[in-house]
């Protein structure tokens, strides 16, 4: 296992980033573990001292990669919803491409021998998903801004890294689990909902998009098991760049997502598409991913199947919903 001295994580504060500050700081307890968060941003792992900046200032990114001289940099922070991005093309590009040049840029001036892990999207693959399930050496074909910032940043991170530096890019599938609470993703969108109509706060109406569409899901917890598996392999991997799909290798249609939450719900509801939540007709009917190379790699698998997920999602829901209820009274 690799032995980290300093640690920096981006996107700490977020979904992913809770599950794994909480893995690197049980991992690597002797380190010095940094997070960045935006001036005034509250939130992150107590096991990790808080580091100021706007990842798209340039100056201030530069002046605190100076600093901390990390020699393990875990890149989460980006715009993570897709359906933002349809709508927000400027402050995406700014965020997941501007923002990790700045920082792909300073660690190549400040910590040019570091680790650098970058938690890029299968999505990147886009059209080519019409071929099937994709292995690493499908051509990239992005459909969207989100998509293509991220293929965008991972070109730019490989011209950046110091040929002593060490650069692993992950191609994570569609992941939720605990602790995912924003509507822009389907699953935690559909728990949310079926909590509050379990406690009767709304109509028995639940809001979807496109059902039709399948996709590759992962739990959270076996994305990260993923990727603290990349970081201890990082300086044993044969080539100084290298690209990991994470993924389970099957889509799952959302209309069977739905009724898989339904049958865990005492709770009667009907079902209306809402058209904010579609996307553009260039959208890929099935997204799936092969991650025989990570298995190959790092001995991983996931260890959670869709229906542990699907229950783990609906309980979390449930307890927001509680601890709100009682916040009121």
């Amino acid at each position: 296992m690799a032995a980290f001295e300093r640690i920096l994580v981006t996107g700490g504060a977020g979904f992913v980033g809770g599950h794994l500050c909480a893995a690197l700081a049980k991992a690597y307890p002797q380190a010095a573990r940094a997070l960045l968060l935006r001036p005034g941003e509250r939130g992150g792992h107590e096991g990790f001292e808080a580091a100021a900046a706007d990842l798209v200032d340039e100056a201030a990114i530069d002046a605190l990669i100076a600093k901390l001289r990390p020699d393990l940099i875990v890149h989460l922070a980006g715009q993570s919803s897709i359906n933002r991005a349809l709508h927000a093309g400027e402050t995406t590009w700014r965020v997941n491409f501007h923002g990790t040049f700045a920082l792909g840029a300073a660690t190549a001036r400040h910590c040019p021998a570091a680790v650098f892990l970058f938690a890029s999207s299968a999505s990147v693959y886009g059209e080519s998903f019409r071929d099937g399930v994709l292995s690493e050496e499908a051509p990239v074909r992005p459909v969207d801004a989100y998509s293509r910032s991220k293929v965008a940043a991972e070109h730019a991170l490989a011209d950046l890294r110091a040929p002593e530096g060490r650069l692993i890019v992950a191609r994570p599938v569609n992941h939720s689990g605990p602790g995912q609470r924003n509507r822009n993703f389907a699953l935690a969108w559909f728990a949310a909902q079926i909590a509050a109509i379990e406690a009767g706060r709304v109509e028995p109406l639940i809001k979807v998009g496109d059902l039709s569409k399948a996709r590759d899901f992962l739990d959270v917890r076996d994305v990260v098991d993923a990727y603290m598996r990349l970081i201890e392999k990082a300086c044993d991997l044969p080539q100084p760049e290298s690209i990991f799909n994470i993924a389970s290798g099957k889509a799952h249609r959302m209309a069977s997502l739905l009724e898989r939450m339904r049958a865990r719900s005492d709770a009667q509801f009907g079902v209306e598409v809402d058209p904010a939540l579609l996307r553009p007709e260039s959208d890929v009917a099935s997204v799936a991913c092969d991650a025989t190379k990570l298995t190959e790699a790092t001995g991983w698998r996931p260890r959670h199947d869709i229906d542990g997920m699907l229950q783990a999602l609906l309980d979390d829901a449930r307890a927001t919903e509680t601890h709100a209820a009682e916040e009121s009274a």
